[in-house]
């Protein structure tokens, strides 16, 4: 059986809650990635000053489902320096990310597909997968286009169904 463990970051709780979905779906631990300095401009920028240690071992791990955000097209800086920290540690690696990119714009320049091409030639040895659920499956179709109502949505109880959880439970079948 392969030991998973579950670390993300959420700057507005869309990927905590997705992280810890899949925590008790997998039945696996989990670890917030905590930046020493969580100023949102200055992640967005790229600049940061490391992350906090994590209570766990990841070389005790065989696979880490990395959760986060995509923010304007960047793999950001928390996850970046955690992978950039940890990735000898781990056989496997799983990048999943709730984001606002839609599946019909993911090869746009904010799209989560080039964010994905972006860790791969970031960390080319390797063995990641990424996966991308849109917050927008979540959303009425008339709102889907809209930035604002996307910015504003959050993953909760209430609105985990649907499209969402049908490739929510797509990916967790993947995995298991």
């Amino acid at each position: 059986m392969t030991k998973t463990l579950v670390t993300y970051y959420s700057n507005t709780g869309n990927n905590r809650f997705l992280a810890n979905e899949i925590a008790k779906r997998l039945n696996c631990e989990i670890e917030e990635i905590k930046p020493v300095l969580n100023m949102h401009l200055l992640l967005l920028s790229g600049i940061g000053f490391g992350n906090k240690s994590i209570t766990r071992n990841l070389a005790d791990y065989d696979r880490v489902i990395l959760c986060g955000p995509v923010w304007m097209g960047s793999f950001i800086y928390p996850l970046r320096k955690f992978i950039e920290k940890h990735q000898n540690e781990v056989k496997e690696w799983l990048f999943v990310t709730c984001c606002g990119s839609s599946y019909k714009l993911k090869e746009d320049k904010y799209g989560h597909e080039m964010v994905f091409r972006k860790v791969r030639e970031a960390f080319p040895d390797l063995n990641i997968t990424c996966t991308a659920l849109p917050i927008t499956m979540t959303m009425p179709d008339e709102q889907q286009e809209d930035t604002k109502a996307m910015m504003e949505t959050r993953l909760s109880e209430a609105n985990f169904d649907g499209l969402f959880l049908e490739k929510f439970d797509a990916l967790m079948e993947e995995i298991a």
